[in-house]
C-alpha cells in the first residue's frame, strides 16, 4: 500500500513539473508549418510584466496602470513644432508618444486632402498628479481616477475642431470613418457604452497600431470585445495593405520564449491583465 502511494505521488510530482517546463521554458514557434524549412529564427523572452506594458494594454475602470508603464518617447508638442503637421494645441504642455504623433501628423495630412482642414489636440499624455487634480475637479462622472485614464500611456489624445462639436464637424466625421486606416481608434464609440463603461467621447482616439486597428473596424469592436477575441482564438491571420499578419496569445505566467523568424518584424503588447499578444509581419 505504502509502495502504491509513493508510485502515484511521484507520477503526480512528475506531471506537475513536465506542465511547468512547458509553460515557462519551452519555445513556442509561431505557426512553425509557414516558414520555410531552414529559415533562420530569434528566440524571443517574454516576461509577466510584459502583459503590462504596449499599444494594446486595456486601461479602464478595472485595470489600472503602473506608472512606469508609460511610453518612453514622449515630447512636448509645443517646444517640437518641427515634428508636427497643421492643426492647434489647445496649450503649450500637450505631451504625446514621438511614435504616436507620426502617425496623426500622416492621418491629419491625408483628411486635409478630403477637406478636413481645422483639427486641433486639447489633451495628450497626462501624469498621475495631473490626472488626480483632474478627477478631483471634475467628478467620476467626466473623469477617471489617477492611474485608470488611457491618457496616462502617452498614446491617446482628445482631438477637436476649430469649427464647432468634434460629431458635428468635417474633422470629426472624418475621424470616425477613416482613424482605423492610421492605427487609430474611436476608443469610445455611442453604441459601445455598456462595453466601456463610458459616454460617448467622439473626440478621444487611442493609437493600437495596424493590423489590430482594421480587425476592430471591420468586426465593430472596442478594445474590451477585441482582446478577448485574440484570447478565445489564440491566433489570427490577416492581410492588410498586402502585408500578412500573424497575431497569436500567451496567457503569462512565468517568463516564456516564442521563436519567430529573423527577417520577419514583430510587436509584443500585454492585456494588461494575464496575456501578451505578439504580432509578426513580413
Amino acid at each position: 500500500m505504502k509502495i502504491s502511494r509513493f508510485i502515484c505521488l511521484t507520477i503526480i510530482i512528475i506531471v506537475i513539473a513536465i506542465l511547468w517546463f512547458d509553460e515557462s521554458n519551452a519555445p513556442t514557434t509561431l505557426n512553425q508549418e509557414q516558414w520555410d524549412n531552414g529559415e533562420e529564427t530569434i528566440k524571443l523572452t517574454i516576461h509577466p510584466e510584459d502583459v503590462h506594458k504596449g499599444n494594446l494594454v486595456l486601461v479602464n475602470q478595472e485595470y489600472g496602470i503602473k506608472e512606469n508603464n508609460v511610453k518612453n518617447d514622449l515630447i512636448n508638442l509645443f517646444e517640437n513644432q518641427d515634428l508636427i503637421a497643421d492643426y492647434g494645441l489647445l496649450d503649450k504642455n500637450i505631451q504625446l508618444s514621438k511614435e504616436v504623433m507620426v502617425h496623426f501628423n500622416a492621418m491629419v495630412e491625408a483628411a486635409k486632402k478630403d477637406g478636413a482642414t481645422d483639427f486641433l489636440i486639447s489633451s495628450g499624455y497626462r501624469g498621475f498628479k495631473q490626472q488626480k487634480k483632474l478627477y478631483q475637479e471634475m467628478g467620476k462622472e467626466f473623469a477617471l481616477p489617477a492611474g485608470f485614464s488611457e491618457h496616462q500611456l502617452g498614446i491617446s489624445l482628445d482631438v477637436g475642431s476649430s469649427e464647432g462639436k468634434m460629431e458635428k464637424t468635417d474633422e470629426g466625421k472624418w475621424i470616425a470613418e477613416n482613424a482605423w486606416n492610421y492605427g487609430f481608434i474611436l476608443r469610445y464609440p455611442k453604441d459601445k457604452t455598456a462595453i466601456t463603461g463610458i459616454e460617448y467621447e467622439p473626440w478621444h482616439i487611442r493609437y493600437v497600431g495596424k493590423p489590430h486597428s482594421k480587425i476592430m473596424h471591420d468586426k465593430d469592436y472596442v478594445l474590451e470585445e477585441y482582446l478577448a477575441f485574440l484570447k478565445d482564438k489564440k491566433n489570427v491571420e490577416v492581410l492588410v495593405d498586402g502585408i500578412k499578419y500573424n497575431i497569436s496569445y500567451y496567457p503569462i505566467m512565468k517568463p516564456k520564449s516564442v521563436i519567430v523568424p529573423t527577417d520577419y518584424g514583430y510587436e509584443i503588447s500585454g492585456d494588461n491583465f494575464n496575456g501578451v499578444i505578439v504580432t509578426i509581419h513580413k
